[in-house]
This record gives C-alpha cells, sequence and structure tokens, in this order.
C-alpha cells in the first residue's frame, strides 16, 4: 500500500466560546492546550467554559427559544438545509480538522461529515411530521393534541466523533423547534469551532450555543432550570451523574452510554464474510473507540480456528499512522491516558490466561514515538469472567471466545451490564429470529455489523443508554404532547 504525505490542516482562528450569536472569551480568562493526539504537538489554546460561561449560554438560548418555537417549521427545515450545504462544500476541510484533533483517519472523518449532513437533511424533511391526534368527543366538543417544543436543549457529546456527534445531534431538537446548548467533547474541540467559523451566522442568534469546558460546565447544562432536556453520548459513569444532575429539576434525558457489545457466530455462518464482519464491528479505524464496537467475538467450535485465521489476516490492513494522511487506515487513541488504560488491559489479559494472538503494544518506527498508538490486538482462548470479557475498553482489544451450545452462548453474551448492540451469524432464518430475540441489546445485525441505517432507532438498553436516535422517534423526544379541548357552543 503506498503512503501518503499528511494534508495541510486550517485551523480555527476563532477559539472562543459561541453563544447569542457572538463569540466570547471565557468570563475567567480560562484556556486549555489542545496537543494532537498522534505527534504530540500543540495546537494552540482555546477558551475552556466554567460554570458561569454555561448559564449565561443557556440564558442566551432561552431568550432566543419563544422567537424559534414560532419560526414555520419549513423555515427551521431550511435553516438546517444551509448548514448541511455548507458543510458539504467544506467536507475535506472541517474532515482534517476532525482527524488532526481527535486521532482518526481523515478517510474515516470524511464518512463523519456525510452522516452529519445526512441527518440535518433528515431531520429538516421530518419537520412537518410533528402531528397530534383527534379525539372523538361527540358534537359538542372538539378534542385534540399538538406537540410543542420543549425549550432549551443541552446536548453533551463525546470525542471519538467530535463533529459529527455536534452537527448531528443538534439537527432533532432544533428541528422541532428547541434551541440548544452543546458542550463538545473536551479532549477534541477544535473541529467544532471551524464548523462555527463557516455556519455560525446562519441560524439566528441563540438558537444554537456551544461552551467548550469540563465536568463542572458539563453539570451546570444538565442541572440548570432553563434547560427542559439534556442528552449524553458517553460513558456509563458520566450518564450516571447527567441523570443525578437532571433529577434537581426533572427534567428529562437521552443517554447513549457504552456498550460490551457480542459478535455471535454460528456454524453454519460464512467463513469470510464472518471474518470480514468482526473487523468491522471492532472499529479499528478508530482504535476501537465506539461503543457500538462488537468486541466480544463468540465463534462456534466449527468453525472457530477459520475464522480466526482470516481475521488475523484482514487486521494487518489496520497500520497505525498520522490521521491527516488519506492512506492511513487507523489514527491514534485519543490521549496518553487511554493508550495507558488499553496497555493496562493487555497486560491483565495476558495474566488472567488469554492468548495473544496479534498485537499487543504500542507500535515502534518513524513517527509513533510521541503519538498514543496501539496496535490492533487480538487475544483467543478468552472466557466470559475474564476482564477483557466483561469491561469496556474503547480501545483496539478483542476478545475471541468459544462456544458450541447456543443457550449458553446468549447468556454469556446477555451477562454483561451493557445492552447496546449484538451481531449475529448465520445462514438459518429461524435461527436468526430465535437468537436476535433473546439478545438483550438494543439494536441488532444479523449477517451484518458496524452499520447505521438513517430512520432506524438506535439505543441501548440495561446500562447502555435511555432513549432512541437517527430516527423520527429522536425528534418527537424533543416535544411534550399538549391536550387542547375546546366546548362548542
Amino acid at each position: 500500500m503506498t503512503v501518503s504525505p499528511p494534508l495541510p490542516v486550517t485551523l480555527p482562528e476563532k477559539r472562543g466560546l459561541f453563544y447569542g450569536g457572538d463569540w466570547h472569551a471565557a468570563k475567567s480568562g480560562s484556556v486549555q492546550e489542545c496537543v494532537s493526539p498522534a505527534t504530540g504537538e500543540s495546537f494552540g489554546s482555546v477558551a475552556f467554559g466554567q460554570p458561569e460561561d454555561m448559564v449565561a449560554a443557556i440564558e442566551a438560548a432561552h431568550v432566543a427559544f419563544p422567537a424559534w418555537r414560532n419560526t414555520a417549521p419549513l423555515q427551521r427545515a431550511g435553516y438546517l438545509k444551509k448548514i448541511a450545504t455548507v458543510m458539504r462544500a467544506h467536507r475535506q476541510e472541517l474532515a482534517l480538522v476532525d482527524a488532526a484533533d481527535s486521532g482518526n483517519p481523515v478517510a474515516a472523518m470524511l464518512k463523519d461529515i456525510d452522516i452529519a449532513t445526512g441527518q440535518l437533511d433528515f431531520f429538516a424533511g421530518l419537520v412537518t411530521e410533528m402531528k397530534g391526534d383527534s379525539i372523538p368527543m361527540g358534537p359538542d366538543a372538539v378534542n385534540f393534541t399538538v406537540l410543542e417544543p420543549l425549550g432549551v436543549v443541552g446536548r453533551i457529546v463525546a470525542f471519538n466523533h467530535p463533529l459529527m456527534f455536534c452537527a448531528g445531534k443538534m439537527a432533532a431538537p432544533i428541528a422541532a423547534g428547541n434551541t440548544v446548548v452543546i458542550k463538545p467533547a473536551e479532549q477534541a474541540p477544535l473541529s467544532v469551532l471551524r464548523f462555527l467559523e463557516l455556519v455560525g451566522d446562519i441560524l439566528p442568534p441563540g438558537v444554537l450555543n456551544v461552551v467548550h469546558g469540563g465536568p463542572e460546565a458539563g453539570a451546570v447544562l444538565a442541572s440548570h432550570p432553563l434547560v427542559a432536556k439534556v442528552g449524553l453520548i458517553g460513558s456509563v459513569p458520566t450518564g450516571r451523574a447527567v441523570m443525578r444532575a437532571a433529577s434537581d429539576t426533572v427534567k428529562d434525558v437521552m443517554l447513549e452510554l457504552g456498550g460490551k457489545n457480542a459478535l455471535i457466530a454460528c456454524a453454519d455462518a460464512d467463513i469470510e464474510k464472518t471474518a470480514r464482519g468482526i473487523i468491522a464491528g471492532m472499529n479499528f479505524a478508530w482504535c476501537g473507540q465506539s461503543c457500538g464496537s462488537t468486541s466480544r467475538a463468540f465463534l462456534h467450535s466449527d468453525i472457530h480456528d477459520a475464522v480466526l485465521a482470516r481475521v488475523l489476516e484482514l487486521v494487518a490492513d489496520f497500520k497505525p499512522g498520522n490521521p491527516t494522511a488519506m492512506s492511513t487506515t487507523m489514527g491514534a487513541l485519543i490521549n496518553a491516558r487511554q493508550k495507558a488504560r488499553v496497555l493496562a488491559y493487555i497486560d491483565t489479559a495476558k495474566a488472567e490466561g488469554a492468548r495473544l494472538v496479534c498485537g499487543g503494544k504500542a507500535p515502534e518506527g518513524e513517527g509513533m514515538s510521541n503519538g498514543n498508538f496501539v496496535e490492533p490486538t487480538i487475544f483467543a482462548d478468552v472466557t466470559p469472567t475474564m476482564t477483557i470479557a466483561r469491561e469496556e475498553i474503547f480501545g483496539p482489544l478483542l476478545a475471541v471466545l468459544r462456544w458450541d451450545e447456543e443457550a449458553d452462548v446468549m447468556r454469556q453474551a446477555n451477562a454483561v451490564d451493557y445492552g447496546l448492540t449484538c451481531s449475529i451469524w448465520t445462514r438459518d432464518l429461524s435461527r436468526a429470529h430465535r437468537m436476535a430475540r433473546q439478545a438483550e441489546a438494543g439494536f441488532v445485525w444479523v449477517n451484518k455489523s458496524a452499520a447505521h441505517f438513517l430512520g432506524a432507532p438506535f439505543g441501548g438498553i440495561k446500562q447502555s443508554g435511555i432513549g432512541r436516535e437517527e430516527c423520527i422517534g429522536e425528534m418527537i423526544a424533543f416535544t411534550r404532547e399538549k391536550n387542547i379541548h375546546i366546548a362548542l357552543d
């Protein structure tokens, strides 16, 4: 494979907080340095919001809400479509900033831009579907329901898809008539700032507000009485903290949290397709930093060795490299702390008796020493009680388990606290239906992995979250139902 050189990155010039239609420095003057996960170089500092900055943004959103609520739905849709058009015009530029700041390969981040713009267009097209019902009352009354926007919506997003989450997750609440305050990924804010430089003046002031900050700022967003609902994409501990903070004002939450997802390959599964499904399901391009990654592969004994051998051949295509080079197939972990965490899990797996069959260390070579790189790592002979089979690692570490009896494998797959995704591989239609029903997960693939489908509800059960996204239900979730009864004389 030909290795391409890194591409030039256009970093944002404006490094402040964005609310009320204007850029602001943090009231305390606080800033945070941005560091490349791949090279260790500094990208400069950005404003780092504190609780008082978040309050100011929430108040700006609150002031803007009445006019935005009364804006005609199709006019709201037009704003979102214009934002999508601008993003497409700057597709590579935005993807390069995202790649440089998050450590994910630019080729993958180009797809993130496409997903975000697709969500903007999707929800823009659904604005007239926020419909109520009429309830028969006889000739003396008219009774009907309407769906109304909630008010100010808070969204806290994760570092693995910084711009996709920011642009995509603002779409549904804004389409529904809410104003939004976003806390972008603390670890990777630069692509969002560049995005705001490009689209910040499209929406009326105060409709979209962005405050980069830490947990203290996020806690204000979750607890403030002017915020009607808060959504989070993040870890289970952060989700619990958001729920506790939201309970002070009895506000609704939407949580998309972690996963320890199972891929189950049956004895009749196609070897080649299953192996490719395992590779796709692990999201190695993102270094496994995806809540939906199928990081537990349960392979039936009849095909175990053949599938594993093919997986080892396919995983060789993923070699860590500079994320701003178009040829790079695998990027860097978000920071040194996450790298150390993944390497510690590898040591634990070895100590507990798992068999290392691929990777297992930080790569060596030119350009690797200053980055947060870890090789794609695969362990075989894993048992369900091992740490790497129970805990979410959020790294490029796949645990391979062997199984023989269907009842046993379903019990093992469901034994974790998470329930986000599950991938089942079989050519038996009856078995596919049976296992899909038994899987304790909110999203199940059969003979597929990794893919999302716009319009199909995505979300988890158990500790993996609350609510469904990427569908009309996401937009409806940002409305409240009101009943109106009119007596007729």
